[in-house]
């Protein structure tokens, strides 16, 4: 059970940090590695950049929501947002010099619940690079 459900609720900001460390809590026991949280660039931001078992390197979106009242946690991740997802991980990518090397786009829902524990949905490879160009 979530007991500083209220006071999660009451900051946005400190909700996603928690968010966020859930997810990757999620992804570690399923067996994926941390390479590193919150990176940014002036292109965008990756929630987590993660390497599975087979080597690919992970991207993950983390949404995290009080509830759904207004539609699927998934559904934030809009084209927009896949585009700067993109562009960073691209600028990631380059900037640490890996080349050929496989990798994909997670994104990672959490949903608080009003009791019991949060609900948490994992979405592999949500969107290829391809799309962001069609």
């Amino acid at each position: 059970m979530l007991r500083n459900r209220r006071k999660l609720l009451s900051d946005t900001e400190q909700l996603g940090r928690w968010g966020e460390k859930q997810a990757e809590q999620f992804l570690k026991r399923k067996g994926l590695r941390t390479l590193t949280r919150n990176f940014c660039c002036k292109t965008g931001e990756i929630d987590l950049i993660m390497v599975d078992s087979d080597g690919a390197l992970v991207f993950v979106e983390v949404k995290t929501r009080a509830n759904e009242d207004f539609g699927p946690s998934e559904s934030a991740v809009t084209a927009a947002k896949k585009t700067r997802m993109f562009r960073a991980a691209r600028y990631f990518l380059a900037s640490h010099k890996i080349d050929g090397r496989p990798y994909r786009f997670d994104v990672v829902t959490i949903v608080l619940a009003e009791k019991g524990p949060a609900e948490t949905r994992h979405y592999e490879n949500v969107f290829t690079p391809q799309e962001q160009w069609s």
